[in-house]
């Protein structure tokens, strides 16, 4: 069904690496929860962003990737969704890969000067893969590039050594318990299922 009067605008942006053998209809039937959300009878239907400037999903043959820069009106009930629709592409992705989606407060008024009321805005990160160890890997690398971007304001990438290696720790221990439970193999060390976060303060969307 249509949202004309949804709380917020939703984006989902990221490129998720599909298998060579995966074929349009099997990318279909993985973001049915995306295109049903949207109201449209298939992913064609749906594909378009709200916003012209956005690529809205988009499927790249040659490359076998699935690109993805996309809003849609919507609530708190997407999150269900999106986790619905990583489950899906966790059967097709060929590589682990990090999703955005951000909430847009469609009720805030950053020009009301006289309003109290601060935005609703919120966002979290999702992660699709073929297994644990693929989302863990890229959960890892994204964790790595944030903390070393932060600390070398204040110290020189060569000091952070230390750091990363700790962080290498923790992923080892979460996947060790991984592996004395399930019996997968081993991610490899140096690059990090789902997993999400809340950010403050409006946060732009992505233009292209």
């Amino acid at each position: 069904m249509t949202r004309y009067n949804a709380p917020f605008e939703i984006h989902v942006h990221g490129d998720v690496p599909l298998r060579e053998d995966v074929a349009y209809g099997q990318i279909q039937d993985a973001l049915k929860p995306l295109w049903q959300y949207a109201g449209a009878r298939s992913l064609a239907a749906a594909a378009e962003s709200s916003y012209e400037d956005e690529p809205g999903i988009r499927f790249d043959a040659e490359a076998h990737v699935l690109q993805m820069c996309w809003t849609v009106p919507g609530d708190e009930d997407f999150r269900q969704v999106i986790e619905e629709a990583c489950m899906g592409l966790n059967d097709i992705a060929s590589a682990g890969a990090p999703l955005e989606v951000s909430f847009y407060d469609t009720e805030f008024d950053e020009e009301d000067e006289t309003s109290e009321e601060e935005a609703r805005d919120d966002f979290m990160m999702c992660f699709v893969g073929p297994t644990p160890a693929a989302i863990m890997q890229v959960q890892r690398d994204l964790l790595v590039q944030d903390v070393v971007h932060i600390m070398e304001r204040h110290f020189d990438a060569a000091e952070l050594g230390d750091v990363v290696g700790s962080i290498d720790k923790l992923f080892s221990q979460r996947f060790d318990a991984l592996v004395n439970s399930m019996q997968l193999g081993r991610p490899p060390r140096g690059h990090g299922g789902g997993s999400s976060g809340h950010g403050g303060g409006r946060k732009p969307r992505h233009l292209h």
